[in-house]
């Protein structure tokens, strides 16, 4: 990068090259050429920003100039004003909704003031296709320095004193984890990445896959180093094809450098890595499931112990951790474990990648510090509600996580406060609700996805989550009975408490947690037949005002089903029972006769 005057960073996560972000990759390289630049500026396909919201994304180097929501057709503008005659376009600049003034770096934006990147530390700074970029970054200079100089026990324990925990959802304590496998008894054992990344709304492993796949290499071979491993293996499912081709490419590279393969660096230590695919089923996110996976077995759990770090994949010791945990490893060892261990709480140390989403301005993907709160989440860096609208509940820790009100807002983000609050860290999904969302609605709709993706093997999750999905759908079709509320307290804690694995054992979580947090929704449905944010299309009614329908008969024109019956300058009446709740009456009134009720 020496040799350039100029970088030109293009976003090139899956979310920007949806946007056409190859195109404008293109676009630039052509007026480059054109303006007979190409000594002087090298334009570079990074991985994601973060700020998807803003997306595509292009910053230029050295003056850090952030442009959002940049096309093709804006690359010759950007080249002709901007490298050529230093003048930045001002209308694709950054524009702060509260002061309306352009902001031109990323320093200066409410979204990235809060966070610290440590996980995410090269997305969006380095291309993630060559293995130079990410040397330069201080790139496998953990793994010199762990087979040159420290013991396998000497790097455990310095993992386990900054305190990392395991950011794939359970949060077990990663250096003990793998202070287990490392004085497990076996002739082969293994490192297992677990990229089945499978929340909805969830892309936090996957964006670290895509703009920084040499951190997770390295990682597992620190790992393997730690354990006595040779082999490693990355779980990763087929439908993260970008993510996919950028690791085989830094597998290829790392092997070409010698940081992979047999003895590595002169070191006398042999460690390589293979992709294993995975066919999107939730459950192999659980660590037993996905090994049995990788076997060529059917997904499911199995009881534990024996834990995989005993007996694992082939019946051999296995070390599971996800992608985000490793992400973290290199940067430990790099700058210390005292350095890491002084961010975050008390129990939780660190940072958390979090996949914004849902009803909230600045959707993306964030990295804070354990300890920040959901407020400064939603307000400061997520910047509030859409459209004005009034915060609900956030989801957090995905399906198998709870809602929380607004009386959590000032909750500080770590495993046990999230957990004593009714939900979970999970491995980082973050969904976002505001006043129209209906949360009967919202726990039938992560129920329906866990119902789905139950594997079948255990009882209380295959039988029991279709009875709680049978209840929720009844109440939502306004055939509940206020006993039924009960009934899905008692079930859900049936379930929980016999499930075989984490998805069965957490799935009721989003049914207790919003009767818990909004149970006069629950008795809205079930007493007075109503849903309070209609949206529940069963308990809706369409109604026309007497006083306010002047008989011009366009809605008896346009109903689909002949429920609506009148005369000319008459007012008209609709019919329930023929009523499908379509909406196209109350749509097409001109005089506001029609309400919904």
């Amino acid at each position: 990068m020496a040799d350039f005057k100029m970088h030109v960073l293009i976003c090139g996560g899956t979310g920007c090259k949806a946007s056409l972000s190859e195109a404008i990759k293109t676009s630039f390289n052509s007026t480059i050429e054109s303006c007979e630049l190409e000594d002087d500026v090298q334009v570079i396909m990074t991985g994601c920003f973060g700020f998807c919201e803003k997306g595509p994304i292009i910053k230029i180097l050295p003056d850090n100039t952030f442009y959002v929501h940049v096309k093709p057709e804006d690359a010759e503008e950007i080249v002709k004003e901007h490298l050529v005659k230093g003048r930045p376009v001002e209308r694709l600049l950054y524009k702060d909704p509260k002061s309306e003034e352009n902001i031109p770096t990323s320093k200066g934006m409410d979204f990235y003031k809060k966070q610290i990147r440590i996980a995410l530390r090269n997305c969006g700074f380095i291309d993630p296709e060559q293995i130079e970029e990410y040397i330069a970054r201080d790139g496998y200079m953990a793994l010199g320095k762990c087979i040159s100089g420290m013991t396998p026990v000497d790097v455990i324990d310095e993992i386990k004193k900054s305190g990392l925990r395991g950011r794939g959802g359970g949060g077990f304590p990663t250096g003990l984890k793998w202070e287990i496998t490392h004085k497990s008894q076996a002739g082969q054992k293994y490192v297992v990445c677990n990229a089945d990344e499978g929340d909805p709304g969830a892309f936090m492993d996957r964006s670290i896959l895509e703009g920084d796949p040499h951190s997770v290499l390295e990682a597992m071979a620190i790992c393997g180093y730690c354990i006595g491993a040779d082999t490693g293996l990355i779980y990763i499912r087929a439908e993260y094809p970008l993510a996919i081709e950028r690791l085989k490419v830094a597998i290829n590279q790392a092997r070409e450098y010698g940081l992979l393969g047999e003895n590595i660096l002169g070191s006398g230590f042999n460690f390589d890595i293979e992709l294993r695919y995975g066919a999107g089923a939730f459950v192999c996110g659980e660590e037993t499931a996905l090994i049995h996976s990788m076997e060529g077995l059917r997904g499911e759990p199995t009881f534990k112990p024996p834990f995989p770090s005993e007996s694992g994949y082939l019946g051999k010791p296995t070390n599971v951790n996800n992608v985000e945990t490793f992400a973290n490893i290199p940067v430990i060892l790099n700058k210390g474990a005292d350095w890491f261990s002084s961010i975050g709480t008390e129990n939780s140390k660190g940072t958390k990648v979090f996949a914004l989403a849902g009803k909230i301005n600045n959707v993306g993907l964030i990295e804070v510090p354990m300890g920040t709160t959901l407020r400064e989440v939603v307000y400061d860096i997520g910047g509030g509600i859409k459209d004005g609208k009034e915060f609900k509940s956030v989801q957090t820790g995905g399906p198998s996580g709870g809602c929380l009100t607004k009386d959590f807002l000032d909750t500080p983000i770590d495993y046990d406060n999230l957990v004593a609050a009714g939900s979970m860290m999970g491995s980082g999904g973050m969904i976002v609700m505001d006043e129209d969302d209906c949360m009967v609605s919202i726990a039938k709709f992560y129920l329906e996805f866990t119902l789905e993706e139950s594997c079948g093997k255990c009882t209380p999750c295959r039988i029991g989550n279709k009875r709680l999905y049978e209840i929720l759908d009844s109440i939502t079709e306004g055939k509940g009975k206020e006993e039924d509320i009960e009934r899905l307290k008692m079930l859900s804690n049936v379930i929980k408490d016999t499930s075989l694995c984490g998805l069965g054992q957490s799935s009721p979580n989003p049914v207790l947690s919003t009767i818990h947090n909004f149970e006069d929704e629950y008795k809205a449905h079930v007493v007075d037949g109503k849903c309070p944010s209609g949206q529940c299309k069963a308990l809706l009614q369409y109604v026309i005002e007497e006083d306010k329908c002047t008989g011009c008969t366009l809605c008896f024109r346009n109903c689909p089903v002949g429920a609506i019956t009148g005369e000319r300058r008459a007012p008209h009446f609709i019919d329930q029972s023929l009523c499908i709740k379509c909406g196209v009456c109350y749509e097409k009134c001109k005089f506001d006769a029609i309400e919904l009720v």
